[in-house]
């Protein structure tokens, strides 16, 4: 058994973000000594680290809550798992086509000034002023 300090260096996971993984019922409360101090046990490393794994993939909290429910059913079929990840994936390959656009659109207006102008000659602040000049839909 460990302290939340001890569970935090184990996990990587910050004290605060622990206790609030606690508060929205996706870490079981641990036990407490007689001073009333949270002790933590193997199972919360583990639950923690899986907590921690999703987050750094970027899991969404509720995603995270229903992983978690089908890990501790391991009977249950893992459709929802699936679905979860496919969703999720999904999201990411938005987003990386988004940046991908706002990449190509910032090398633009980046190329189209070499400094060393007036900020009212500056292509830049131009392109920024009239989004009519922008070449993709970001």
């Amino acid at each position: 058994m460990v302290p939340i300090g001890g569970l935090s260096d184990r996990t990587g996971v910050k004290v605060e973000t622990i206790r609030y993984y606690e508060q929205v019922g996706l870490l079981p409360p641990p036990e407490r000594s007689e001073g009333n101090q949270r002790r933590y046990g193997r199972r919360h490393v583990e639950r923690l680290a899986f907590i921690k794994h999703a987050r750094d993939l970027g899991f969404p909290v509720e995603g995270i809550r229903t992983l978690l429910r089908l890990s501790d059913n391991p009977a249950m079929a893992c459709d929802e798992a699936h679905a979860i990840a496919v969703s999720h994936l999904d999201e990411v390959r938005d987003k990386i086509a988004k940046l991908r656009s706002l990449e190509t659109e910032l090398a633009r207006i980046a190329v189209t000034c070499s400094g060393g102008v007036k900020a009212c000659d500056c292509a830049i602040i131009e392109a920024l002023a009239d989004h009519g000049q922008c070449g993709h839909g970001h």
